[in-house]
């Protein structure tokens, strides 16, 4: 859970760890969040659920916090705000707002929950967890490129 002394302001990000991913949620004061959510997550948008990954649509929701949290971990997690000066907080709750009943297409990759909530926060939509993903998986190929190649000069070599 967060820390009891950390206080929750209007306009934070949430990152919700669930088995195997975060969830990313907007919190937008009294107890609420607004966050994207994958239909197989229905009909409690918070219900961690890995597969939610496979939908291709998504429907933006306004839930409490903890029916979004459900006894995970999380933290508010403005890491972005090194990088990106964040809207005024009545733009990102308006725009969140507005938002909310709204389909929209979903993607693991390019439009997922932290996509979401970081457009809303920043005007940038970004996602750590699949920037990391992605550089681990580049560095893995060029290892095993690499690897590959060492085993076949030393096989070559030694023939």
């Amino acid at each position: 859970m967060a820390s009891p002394h950390q206080e929750l302001k209007p306009g934070d990000l949430i990152e919700i760890f669930r088995l195997g991913y975060q969830h990313w949620a907007l919190y937008v004061g009294d107890g609420y969040v607004i966050h994207l959510a994958p239909p197989s997550e229905y009909p409690r948008a918070g219900s961690p659920n890995a597969l939610s990954v496979l939908d291709r649509n998504a429907v933006v929701k306004q839930e409490r916090l903890e029916d979004v949290v459900e006894g995970c971990n999380y933290r508010v997690n403005n890491s972005l705000d090194r990088e990106y000066r964040p809207l005024p907080i009545q733009v990102i709750i308006s725009s969140a707002k507005k938002k909310v009943g709204q389909k929209m297409e979903y993607s693991i990759v390019r439009r997922n929950c932290e996509h979401f909530v970081t457009k809303l926060r920043y005007g940038k939509s970004r996602c750590k967890q699949v920037e990391s993903t992605v550089d681990k998986g580049v560095l893995m190929i060029i290892l095993g490129i690499v690897l590959g190649s060492s085993f076949a000069i030393g096989r070559y070599l030694y023939q």
